[in-house]
């Protein structure tokens, strides 16, 4: 191709040149090959891309349709359920929902009911009406003095300059007409933030908002931005499902005098996100510092969230809580599938417990160690349908947070350019230039009749069922085929405890290697061999 390249350049300035002789105006064609005959010198010479060496010119179609093969398969090539990591079908009914226009489908499923995996939930003779309102769920334990009535579905924590600061006051708007909470993110609380939406203010590890120069936590800090009426409950991220145990760093470039402000650090240095917290080392700390964070909210909700990694780490936090009596409010379990602006691949592929496992996982330990009765726990991950709710809710999940959901009903297309800057709707990106698309003041609308719609749609699904109450649902609702001609319901696929069973001889014994294993006093392995 190289050769072909050569030999057509010199014949284009060859013939050019004894035209010219008879025809001047012939030169005006260079204006069109001479860029070309450029670029293709260039391509040659460089050393970068084998491909453009190789092939000159022709070789940048290439890169052309691997730029755009993200939306030749969404728009041309896939169906309705085969998108990843959310289909058509998920997407067309957040952005239905979030517009308040028609949600309903036409002459049957497009599911295939009889593949393995398909789930569903069985329908009563006796159908319930519940009343959307009071659908919601107390967050609060013993030792709260601010419990917090929260819905069935709230944002989950995307940090202020992950978003724009239009997507941020449009959700922050969405949630204060639909009276359903916010979190915020590691980012601490924005402006943004502040336009009278409940908030979960999310304390990471590197403590912006409230961190001393050095980052270490910093209470006197904590204590005026939590105790604000805007700050419903405080959420302890231990990590997050998309990349659990890494941390991360904000350049020094990218730091902005307002993101500094905002998170607390100085200007002219890297933000540091480190993997692990610096205030506790060890479960037994871990719960003082759930008490020291509580007195200093002045007793509102204290939780922490986590992606399921060693089983025996988290039994150790349940063994402090018994040894100390002091319990988080709530507890979010995130799966290993979660989303994220951006993290490395093997992070997002290969690392930490999915939802479904983690999940059970957690609500199983709690009412093993009798402590589940004063927890809440949140399920976080791909919630976009009333189904989505009534799943976590049935394997043991009280509330439910949605990420990328209440980013579709912001506009969100799956463009998958979150962590390029370059998001087309203005969702993702700080260039003003594409912030602009969003315009807060509608679709603020859209996040609340989205959060309305799907959690109207549980309330249909659960009384469709013949219940009355969350707690009603069961493991044993939810139904899987899980081969060709079997069927079984999650209490069949998944062991379930009883209240107690972990404090007791003999334990369960796929826990009792985990538990024996596990100690109050450290995270790590009882038994290093």
């Amino acid at each position: 191709m190289r050769s072909l390249f050569i030999g057509a350049s010199f014949l284009v300035l060859a013939l050019n040149g004894l035209i010219y002789l008879v025809w001047p105006p012939v030169l005006w064609s260079l204006i069109l090959m001479g860029p070309l005959i450029l670029v293709g010198l260039m391509d040659m010479t460089q050393t970068r891309h084998s491909v453009l060496r190789n092939f000159p010119v022709v070789g940048h179609m290439r890169y052309f349709l691997e730029l755009i093969s993200p939306e030749i398969r969404q728009y041309f090539i896939e169906s309705d359920t085969s998108g990843t990591p959310f289909n058509r079908q998920e997407r067309s009914v957040v952005y239905e929902r979030a517009k308040n226009v028609r949600d309903t489908v036409p002459f049957g499923t497009v599911r295939d009911v009889y593949a393995t995996g398909y789930e569903w939930v069985n329908h009563s003779l006796s159908p319930k009406h519940l009343d959307l309102d009071e659908v919601r769920v107390q967050v609060g334990g013993k030792d709260c003095t601010k419990p917090y009535s929260a819905s069935l579905l709230n944002i989950s924590a995307m940090s202020y300059g992950a978003l724009s600061e239009n997507a941020v006051i449009a959700l922050n708007k969405g949630a204060k007409m639909g009276h359903f909470a916010h979190n915020t993110g590691e980012g601490s609380i924005s402006p943004y933030h502040q336009q009278g939406g409940d908030l979960i203010w999310q304390i990471g590890t590197g403590y912006f908002g409230c961190r001393t120069e050095d980052g270490k936590f910093n209470p006197d800090m904590f204590q005026e931005k939590s105790t604000q009426e805007q700050v419903k409950m405080i959420e302890i991220k231990l990590s997050q499902g998309a990349k659990p145990g890494h941390g991360g760093i904000l350049p020094a470039a990218k730091l902005t005098e307002e993101i500094a402000q905002i998170r607390s650090v100085p200007m002219g240095r890297d933000v540091n996100s480190p993997p692990g917290h610096t205030a506790f080392t060890t479960p037994l700390e871990l719960v003082q510092f759930i008490k020291q964070l509580r007195e200093l909210s002045g007793g509102k909700p204290i939780g922490f969230k986590l992606c399921v990694g060693k089983r025996r780490e988290f039994l150790s936090i349940c063994k402090a809580m018994l040894e100390t009596g002091i319990l988080p409010d709530f507890i979010t379990v995130d799966g290993g599938e979660g989303g994220t602006g951006a993290a490395p691949l093997e992070f997002t592929n290969r690392i930490g417990t999915p939802l479904v496992e983690g999940l059970i996982f957690v609500h199983n330990s709690l009412v093993g160690f009798d402590l589940r009765n004063d927890i809440r726990i949140f399920a976080s991950g791909k919630i976009t349908t009333g189904f989505d709710i009534i799943k976590r809710l049935a394997m043991g999940a009280d509330l439910c947070y949605s990420a990328r959901g209440m980013m579709m009903a912001l506009g969100c297309i799956q463009a998958l350019k979150c962590n390029s800057n370059t998001c087309p709707v203005g969702v993702t990106t700080q260039d003003p230039g594409l912030m602009v698309g969003l315009v807060p003041e509608d679709k603020s609308v859209r996040v609340y009749n989205f959060q309305k719609n799907i959690v109207k749609s549980a309330c249909e699904i659960m009384g469709a069922m013949g219940l009355e109450n969350t707690d009603d649902l069961k493991p044993w609702h939810l139904m899987r085929r899980t081969e060709a001609y079997e069927i079984r319901n999650y209490s069949e696929i998944y062991d379930f405890l009883n209240p107690g069973d972990l404090l007791n001889e003999p334990l369960p014994e796929s826990y009792a290697r985990a538990v024996q294993a596990s100690k109050a006093e450290s995270f790590n392995d009882v038994h290093p061999s």
